[in-house]
């Protein structure tokens, strides 16, 4: 059993039904089931791997970097889920399982608080991103 959490690229890019794979992202809920449809005459790149909501509407696509080892090993019959797993600094993510079962959110991270006062002049940087990656 393996469990990796993976960016939906290319959500800013319209569908060809003129759907908006943005809109659509933001509509999905945490833990609902997507598919992954693999593109082998995707005439940009062979090994693309579409995402897909539980509505039917394209998301966007796994990344390039790691579409060919996710398709290959969805060709050789892995026994794979997905889920949505959120939205998090304008960007989607899924949660994707090899080897049974059900993939799981990750647990997000408690805020810490600050310890300084509240300074509308001041600078406060962001807080460090999830940890789960992309």
């Amino acid at each position: 059993m393996q469990e990796l959490t993976l960016a939906v690229v290319g959500i800013d890019f319209a569908n060809a039904d003129g759907s908006n794979r943005r809109s659509e992202a933001m509509m999905t809920l945490p833990g609902e089931p997507v598919a992954l449809l693999p593109e082998p005459k995707n005439k940009h790149d062979g090994n693309a791997i579409a995402i897909v909501s539980p509505r039917g509407v394209q998301l966007g696509y796994v990344s390039a970097e790691r579409a060919p080892y996710i398709g290959t090993r969805l060709s050789r019959g892995e026994e794979a889920a997905a889920i949505f797993q959120g939205m998090a600094g304008g960007s989607a993510y899924i949660r994707l399982r090899f080897g049974g079962g059900q993939p799981s959110l990750p647990v997000p991270s408690a805020p810490t608080p600050r310890s300084e006062p509240d300074d509308p002049h001041a600078f406060y940087p962001d807080d460090d991103g999830p940890e789960w990656g992309a």
